[in-house]
């Protein structure tokens, strides 16, 4: 029976997303022993997953992993990528699915996010802003915390916030506010993988507050680093030997 691994991927308007996307993720496959290996999208760009399924078992894949390429659970990996799935097996009976996990709170990344930060030339007395990108999943908040928690042991620091673009508080705007009205430098560290609307929305609001002379700095988003695709992966390899998706 042959294997294949599907990789799902967020998918963005913003192209070079995508080309990034499609490098770490390439860098994944070459770790991976399948027999056919593809990527989709969740929304925006094709291949969707309907279609990534679709050339997997016309390869003649018998067993189809799938691999969120996400950084933390959320509403996609619990909701959307599952329906995806059902929806596969009802199409595709005699296909054995399995499911993967998303990259989750791993000390390398931390590790990564710390480094990105340090790159800044973060001052002595820095706030440093870790910026997410919010859901209304529970785990988010305890994700957050535990990065936090890890970014304030290999900083040695006790001056960091946490905001998220959307749905949750506190709001970047409001603690971006908050911590330039205290007069001392701020580092903004983006928790996001790849570039796209919502680094660009950073980027826009970094630039403006430095032009008005504010000591802010933008930490460089995760994006292609190797050890990311060694995260990524493990997980496909996990996906290959999981449990058959119910």
């Amino acid at each position: 029976m042959k294997q294949g691994v599907l990789y799902v991927s967020h998918g963005s308007r913003v192209p070079e997303t995508a080309r990034e996307a499609t490098a770490t993720i390439r860098q994944a496959m070459a770790q991976v022993d399948a027999d056919l290996q593809e990527i989709c999208y969740l929304e925006i760009a094709e291949p969707d997953i309907a279609a990534g399924i679709d050339a997997l078992v016309r390869g003649g894949a018998g067993r189809i992993a799938v691999v969120p390429v996400l950084l933390l659970s959320a509403g996609h990996y619990y909701e959307d990528i599952p329906r995806a799935i059902r929806e596969a097996k009802r199409r595709y009976p005699h296909i054995v699915f399995t499911y993967g996990r998303p990259l989750g709170v791993g000390d390398r990344i931390i590790e990564i996010l710390a480094e990105n930060i340090l790159e800044t030339g973060m001052p002595p007395g820095a706030w440093i802003l870790l910026v997410g990108r919010g859901s209304r999943n529970p785990e988010t908040l305890c994700d957050f915390a535990k990065i936090a928690a890890g970014l304030r042991a290999q900083l040695g620091t006790e001056q960091i916030k946490t905001a998220y673009l959307a749905v949750l508080e506190p709001r970047f705007d409001d603690a971006l506010k908050e911590l330039t009205a205290t007069g001392r430098p701020v580092v903004v560290a983006p928790y996001l993988w790849f570039t796209g609307v919502l680094v660009r929305s950073l980027e826009k609001k970094v630039g403006m507050l430095q032009r008005e002379g504010y000591d802010i700095r933008l930490a460089r988003y995760l994006g292609c680093h190797p050890d990311m695709a060694d995260a990524l992966a493990v997980r496909a390899k996990e996906a290959l030997g999981a449990e058959d998706f119910i």
